[in-house]
């Protein structure tokens, strides 16, 4: 579904006008639709429910706590990266028992507070990882379980930054180390393989990849079945793309599972998937307003109130948005590159866009629910915007704009 439809030329979030959302709010201001994340959540519980399955809702995509109190409402588990997601999980309501935890360097505090949660599972991602698990789960007298990463060298064909399968990344073991890894986990008495996990990357726009990977993945899981270890489930991690541009062909959770289930045919396996930007993505928009047309050296720029510091993924990965105005006026369309107040070349939202607009206009920044929020920062000392959830008629402020004195609360002068 498309939360975000023009009604009389103006542009709504569900039933809510962007324009009253952003004389109430403010901009910057990221709008969420509670109905879309619903759906799209709907859309992969019923693709999978040929088996058995957890859906660990990636955190890092969106972490606010009233999105996360949603979906732990609909029965989703979460896949976290930092203790600080852990605690936020868990404040919002979230079932600790659903938590696997991923990421290439968990300090020892995060494991122990992640044992004593109680979480359904580690995914450990080196031989010393797991060595400091293994201590730790001693130290502690917490059986810990755990997951081997498997890093398959399967080529995602998606940007470098977010590419994490191939063997020259940081992420995972390889299947021959992995094979030796499990012999060393069988034969300790404080780690159990509860499975096997694996995430080659994001934003992937075809499912060859995906294939390529099950299929050594699920080779791995029958060889460890013939040697006595007997797995629990199968993470197959997240990774399916959504449509940032209209020509953009992107396969459906009911494809996608298409493609899973040949692999788990017969098995008595559950099946783990972490999908993030594919649930919250295309369920958000950034407002933002113009502040200045200016024109130069024959190029025109649209300079508005957010920023690069806002919304980091066009200067970080080159990413395209569609950038729409939020009132729809009749006039003449120019080219405008977007830009915010950032000292930076790279601070650009979008470039040569087709609008009509004049200074004050609303601008609205689409699916922006993924990597929106959550990649903020205070860069120029601004302010990080505020975040606003949409139920039908009503819109919930879910995270007040930060003030200048949040900007030094936690800084001292020295004497």
């Amino acid at each position: 579904m498309n939360p975000f439809v023009y009604r009389d030329n103006l542009l709504h979030a569900e039933k809510v006008s962007c324009a009253e959302l952003a004389e109430a709010y403010g901009t910057p201001c990221y709008v969420y639709s509670k109905a879309a994340i619903q759906d799209r959540y709907h859309a992969f519980a019923d693709a999978l429910q040929g088996w058995p399955t957890k859906i660990c809702y990636s955190v890092k995509a969106n972490s606010s706590l009233a999105v996360l109190n949603l979906l732990a409402q609909l029965g989703a588990g979460f896949d976290i990266v930092s203790a600080g997601e852990l605690e936020r999980v868990v404040r919002a309501g979230g079932d600790a028992g659903k938590i696997v935890f991923s990421g290439v360097a968990k300090r020892a505090d995060e494991i122990r507070r992640a044992l004593l949660a109680g979480i359904y599972c580690f995914n450990i991602e080196s031989r010393a990882e797991l060595e400091r698990m293994e201590s730790i789960a001693r130290e502690m007298d917490i059986p810990a379980n755990v997951s081997l990463r498997v890093n398959p060298d399967v080529d995602p064909n998606t940007h470098p930054y977010i590419s994490t399968g191939l063997k020259e990344n940081k992420f995972g073991v390889s299947i021959e180390q992995a094979r030796e890894l499990y012999r060393q986990v069988a034969d300790s008495r404080y780690l159990h393989a509860t499975g096997v996990d694996c995430h080659i990357g994001s934003q992937l726009l075809d499912l060859a990849p995906f294939q390529f990977c099950f299929e050594k993945i699920f080779e791995l899981v029958d060889w460890l079945d013939e040697q006595g270890v007997r797995l629990q489930h199968v993470d197959v991690g997240g990774g399916l793309g959504i449509p940032y541009a209209h020509a953009d062909q992107v396969p459906d959770p009911v494809q996608y599972a298409r493609v899973i289930a040949p692999f788990m045919q017969g098995r008595q396996l559950e099946l783990v998937v972490e999908p993030g930007r594919a649930i919250v993505g295309n369920a958000g928009l950034l407002l933002c307003r113009v502040e200045y047309l200016k024109n130069s050296a024959g190029r025109n720029f649209a300079l508005v109130d957010a920023a690069m510091n806002d919304f980091l993924r066009p200067s970080l990965y080159s990413a395209w948005h569609q950038i729409s105005a939020v009132h729809r006026e009749d006039g003449d369309e120019v080219l405008y590159d977007v830009a915010g107040p950032v000292c930076e070349s790279a601070d650009l939202l979008g470039c040569q866009r087709s609008l009509c607009i004049r200074e004050g206009s609303l601008l609205a920044i689409h699916d922006a629910g993924a990597y929106g929020f959550v990649m903020a920062s205070n860069y120029n000392s601004r302010m990080r915007p505020a975040e606003v959830l949409v139920d039908g008629e009503q819109a919930w402020l879910v995270r007040k704009r930060e003030s200048i004195e949040q900007l030094f609360a936690d800084e001292v002068i020295p004497d």
